[in-house]
């Protein structure tokens, strides 16, 4: 059996949603631009040399729907070079990796480009038609979980409280703002120029141009008191009935039998 070995890695700065740098910018595009940096990094490979494209998506449909992965190879390396998507929710893009590394090993390919590409600005968690099965939500309504409600079974199952909660964030939040002030992720992050249309305070329609190469969601100077005055994110939900009423309202049906 022959082994994997990873060549070369890239990603964008990760970006706020709504809010952020990258809240008009297409997932496919970011995806199109980070894999032809990933080539420019390694210009002895040639792009027909490439076997497959394995763009993992938990949510594709909208902006991220269609042949997505097909269409997203095309596009960074011409029409010869193959494209899938690959959904496992939040789990995507390491799947795809895994996929890359078995085919590989197995022998099925010898070179494939692997990752994942999401935009929670431009399309929403679960999606924009929701539509969740009465039954399952009825008798097995674990089968809908959310992380956040993942969430809460965990810390109750194993007596995580929200303070461990906050001090875990804390150090987190320090950890990455030491990070980014020595520079530690600027050689895995690909430098994105966005070009944003607006209209002026006279109507006039006005382009500008702005680069995003480092993470927004870091928190560099909260504290633990700040932490502690955010509102959680989900009530709790505790009981079938409770479980139920939320996937009635999280999947927009209106009435039952």
């Amino acid at each position: 059996m022959q082994e994997a070995y990873i060549i070369a890695g890239y990603r964008t700065a990760v970006g706020k949603a709504k809010r952020g740098g990258f809240r008009f910018y297409r997932p496919d595009d970011l995806a199109v631009e980070v894999i032809k940096g990933l080539m420019a990094s390694v210009p002895q490979l040639e792009a027909k040399r490439v076997d497959d494209v394995i763009v993992g998506n938990a949510v594709p449909e909208a902006e991220q729907g269609l042949q997505f992965g097909r269409i997203i190879s095309a596009r960074a390396l011409g029409i010869d070079v193959a494209g899938v998507t690959v959904n496992r929710y939040c789990a995507s893009g390491l799947e795809t990796i895994a996929i890359a590394t078995a085919k590989i090993r197995s022998g099925m390919a010898d070179c494939i480009i692997a990752g994942g590409t999401e935009s929670m600005s431009l399309v929403p968690t679960a999606g924009w038609k929701t539509v969740p099965s009465y039954t399952i939500a009825k008798d097995d309504p674990d089968y809908y979980l959310s992380m956040g409600l993942t969430a809460e079974a965990v810390a109750k199952e194993f007596n995580v409280s929200r303070e461990d909660q906050d001090a875990f964030a804390l150090r987190s939040h320090e950890k990455a703002k030491v990070a980014i002030e020595n520079g530690y992720f600027k050689s895995g992050i690909l430098p994105v120029t966005v070009e944003q249309v607006y209209v002026n305070e006279k109507n006039k329609r006005k382009t500008k141009a702005f680069t995003v190469d480092t993470d927004e969601g870091v928190r560099a100077d909260t504290t633990l008191e700040a932490l502690a005055k955010l509102k959680p994110a989900l009530p709790g939900h505790n009981d079938n009935a409770d479980m139920i009423g939320f996937f009635i309202r999280f999947g927009q049906i209106q009435s039952f039998p």
